[in-house]
């Protein structure tokens, strides 16, 4: 892909999901829409999808910035359920859709339809997730669904290059499969935990915001590559990495914090809108390679398809509900409603991931194009079916987020403890001999009163039943007050009493406090 191509879909890609939060749709699955609609549109050159591009420069960045927001220590409780899916559903897909492929696809070698079931066998969550976000799904279902999504490309692209070996016939065995598997498995978590204990460190010395974050730009990327070099997993390595440095950035400075977070939302946007942009516009590029009758092309699509998806309900049901046979298994609470599963299963995505390693395939394996086409109609058929369908499923089985009560009580309790042990501080600093003004000490606690009060206020009866809360008229007047201010720095900078970059320095004050009352 020339540069210009690429900037044009990045415009178009943006320009789409900017419509899309206007309008409250799934951006991800308007942006595969429209990349249909715009592969067959006459002029518009074939834009290739570089599987370099994706492995290298998007998944690793994707991975890193969704590990960071992750919770190490809810991935580490749901790990059982997390691994059963990232490892065990990667495999059991692997074989079904193998199998299904190698029965109703004539000619296709084992071996390559193996490899096609390897590469539809890992579920992507953004378009999942975002829609799970936006429509409240249980905190532990998101979870699942989003721990499932940072280790399960590991486990699928080592097990691709393993198959793929095969059907070359370069002489793997499944020994030397099984070898290579835990040597990436290991291997990868040995490099991102080494790795990201010492860029936390470097990080925590640095002292400058601005660097820290120009090195946490390039960790995924650093990290990626010397896996990869160790024979490792890379993708594994970056996942770990991430989940460390997110967990112990709470060690670092708050100006970091922040704008890590700013910088990694928008290079997500941007990547996110690339990638399911590319997915739609590769319809032209794949029917092109195809060498096969239209009537085979149809029942195949359709038959692995079917596989893909039903496969994922075959898996989890049984993991779910045959442990409880055992006493010791339902002694440790009620079972799951089958709602759950269900919406788990119905959230199975399929994502770029499957198309680059798709488009990495030697064309001298057998059946490459029927391969490759069977992998971008499972990508968007999934993308289309259960993306578009997923919003209604979950309203219709009624699985929501039922703990926002619990969640702002223990905010509520953290907050109040929180404003004691400072006020304790307070009054530890400003003893009988400080010459600090009252007002001042005044002022400070009534801050930490305010913050601590502002959460108590969210539970009980609602707003429209005891009118405006407190914190939330603190929080309207302040903001009226900081409009203000700013309008009048920028006023002094315009009339020439005020110099340009002592203006962005007050204004850069106001903003922050601006963001403390948004958070």
């Amino acid at each position: 892909m020339n540069g210009f191509a690429l900037l044009v879909v990045l415009v178009v890609s943006l320009v789409v999901t900017a419509l899309a939060d206007r309008f409250r749709v799934s951006a991800p699955l308007l942006l595969v829409v429209v990349g249909l609609g715009l592969s067959y549109v006459p002029g518009i050159p074939n834009v290739p999808l570089d599987p370099d591009l994706v492995l290298f420069l998007v998944l690793p960045p994707l991975l890193y910035s969704a590990a960071l927001e992750s919770s190490a220590l809810r991935i580490r409780e749901n790990l059982n359920r997390i691994g059963q899916l990232a490892f065990g559903l990667v495999i059991f897909t692997t074989i079904v859709v193998g199998l299904v492929a190698w029965w109703v696809v004539p000619g296709l070698p084992l071996a390559s339809a193996l490899v096609l079931g390897a590469v539809v066998a890992p579920p992507d969550a953004v378009a999942a997730a975002s829609i799970g976000r936006r429509l409240g799904l249980p905190r532990r279902m998101m979870t699942i669904i989003e721990g499932e999504s940072l280790l399960n490309d590991a486990t699928a692209l080592t097990l691709f290059r393993v198959l793929l070996a095969v059907a070359l016939g370069t002489g793997a065995s499944l020994l030397d499969g099984v070898g290579e598997f835990l040597l990436a498995a290991v291997g990868g978590i040995l490099v991102g935990a080494a790795v990201g204990w010492v860029i936390h460190r470097v990080r925590l010395r640095l002292g400058d915001s601005s660097l820290e974050s120009a090195v946490g730009l390039v960790v995924p990327f650093a990290i990626y590559l010397l896996a990869e070099e160790f024979h490792a997993s890379g993708v594994l390595a970056v996942v770990i990495a991430g989940l460390y440095l997110g967990h112990k950035s709470t060690e670092g400075g708050f100006a970091t914090r922040i704008q890590d977070q700013a910088v990694w939302k928008a290079l997500d946007r941007l990547l996110e809108a690339l990638v399911f942009a590319l997915i739609g516009l590769q319809l032209s590029v794949v029917v092109a390679d195809l060498r096969i009758s239209f009537g085979v092309v149809v029942v195949s699509s359709l038959a692995v398809l079917a596989a893909t998806i039903l496969a994922r309900f075959v898996f989890m049901f049984p993991t779910i509900y045959l442990p409880r046979l055992l006493p010791k298994v339902r002694a440790r609470g009620p079972a799951l409603p089958w709602q759950v599963p269900t919406v788990l299963s119905w959230a199975g995505m399929r994502g770029v991931v499957t198309l680059a390693a798709a488009f990495t395939i030697d064309p001298a394996m057998p059946g490459r194009d029927i391969v490759l086409f069977l992998a971008f109609v499972v990508t968007v058929g999934t993308l289309l079916v259960q993306g578009l369908s997923l919003p209604w499923v979950i309203r219709r089985l009624n699985v929501y987020d039922r703990g926002a009560q619990n969640d702002v009580l223990q905010e509520a309790a953290a907050k109040q403890a929180a404003a004691e042990t400072a006020l304790a501080r307070l009054e530890e600093l400003t003893g009988t001999d400080d010459r600090t003004p009252d007002h001042i000490t005044s002022q400070l606690r009534t801050w930490a009163e305010q913050r601590s009060n502002g959460a108590w206020e969210r539970l009980g009866r609602s707003d429209a039943e005891i009118g405006e809360a407190p914190s939330v008229a603190f929080v309207r007047l302040r903001r009226a007050m900081l409009d203000a201010e700013r309008q009048t720095f920028v006023r002094f900078r315009d009339m020439g009493r005020l110099e340009e970059a002592r203006m962005r320095d007050l204004l850069r004050e106001l903003d922050f406090e601006e963001a403390m009352l948004d958070r």
